[in-house]
């Protein structure tokens, strides 16, 4: 890992690992809009809780849409003359910058925008981070010792013939959570390639290399011969392993333990990469020309307080809050225990829509339903 991700990694760890006590939320005045519509991208119940306190909070009447962060980019890209939502909620913060970089955003800066961690504030506050989760291996007990393996702690791990039809991921075209996979093979080849020979893994600018994309290619397509199945959903593979369908899903660890403390505790086991594994910035933005945009400014404001992070916990979703007043699960990761690679989001998502096009044209198409 490079010294300033290192830097901002630690600096983040340290201010997410100390509990504080919530504070009040600033009062969030209803004016304008009277309705809401959030397009929202973490898991179902989150979405539910998230809207039926923010509609509490504001008396704003507020609905949402729930969609896969590949598919929300691709929504708001389709309807961007007449856009459905007004502001966008949750999924990693790649496809934000990807969207900004198309014009499908409007820069806002919410007032708690400066107790944020630098890597949660995007380019001129085009989104936010409001949480932040690794990647990892989530694995059904059972079916590894059917196997005779043990638990994945290495992506070559998971090239292990005895796991041939036995792994599930998302389809990076539909998923943030599979893109961030992707994302992480090509940061580690990068490594490799720079440490044989400086100059060939990043270019001047920091960006991983055509070489590294094409090596992360690669073994994407040797991990191909192990997947049973491309998911839509980001989560959904973790499912899958708790029905004991395959043996193990490449997801975020939060979503993970979400499915242990919801019924498959003894089931699942929660590993990381040891040589390195990518996590996400769950970003928010306004959407530009939104229909909404006085409510939706008052979404951006409210979803940053503690109070509002602090609903994610009521739902079992332990991703790690922004803001550092947000009380933080025992039960959420460690950041400072997990080796994290050098994710540069702005290269991934200046490249995004390259990657997940060549993606389901060199490895598989993505999934219809």
């Amino acid at each position: 890992m490079r010294k300033s991700s290192l830097l901002i990694v630690c600096v983040l760890v340290v201010a997410l690992a100390i509990p504080l006590a919530p504070t009040s939320s600033r009062a969030v005045q209803a004016q304008g809009d009277d309705t809401l519509t959030v397009l929202c991208t973490p898991q179902e119940d989150w979405c539910v809780a998230m809207t039926q306190a923010f509609q509490e909070e504001t008396g704003i009447e507020t609905s949402y849409v729930r969609m896969s962060s590949g598919e929300s980019l691709a929504r708001i890209r389709a309807t961007a003359d007449d856009p459905e939502f007004s502001v966008w909620w949750g999924g990693p913060a790649d496809a934000f910058i990807a969207a900004y970089g198309e014009g499908l955003l409007e820069p806002y800066e919410p007032e708690l925008a400066s107790v944020l961690p630098e890597v949660a504030v995007g380019e001129d506050h085009s989104w936010h981070g409001v949480y932040i989760g690794a990647l990892g291996f989530c694995s059904n007990v059972e079916l590894l010792d059917e196997l005779g393996i043990e638990a994945p702690t290495s992506w070559q791990d998971l090239l292990d013939p005895a796991l041939k039809g036995n792994v599930a991921m998302a389809h990076p075209a539909t998923s943030g959570t599979a893109f961030t996979a992707f994302w992480t093979g090509v940061t580690l080849q990068a490594d490799e390639l720079e440490a044989a020979e400086e100059g060939t893994g990043y270019d001047e600018e920091g960006a991983p290399t055509e070489a590294a994309v094409d090596a992360a290619f690669e073994y994407f397509g040797e991990l191909h011969q192990n997947i049973l199945q491309y998911t839509r959903s980001g989560s959904a593979p973790g499912q899958m392993a708790g029905n004991s369908e395959i043996a193990v899903a490449i997801i975020f660890s939060h979503d993970c333990v979400k499915l242990q403390q919801e019924g498959f505790q003894d089931v699942l086991v929660n590993t990381f990469p040891e040589e390195g594994t990518g996590y996400e910035v769950g970003g928010m933005a306004l959407i530009k020309n939104a229909p909404e945009p006085d409510a939706a400014k008052q979404w951006i404001e409210w979803a940053l307080t503690p109070e509002a992070q602090a609903v994610a916990q009521t739902v079992n979703s332990l991703q790690l809050p922004t803001n550092p007043e947000t009380p933080v699960s025992e039960l959420s990761v460690n950041l400072a225990e997990v080796n994290l690679v050098d994710y540069n989001f702005v290269a991934a998502g200046a490249v995004r829509n390259d990657i997940v096009e060549r993606f389901d044209s060199d490895i598989a198409p993505q999934p219809t339903e």
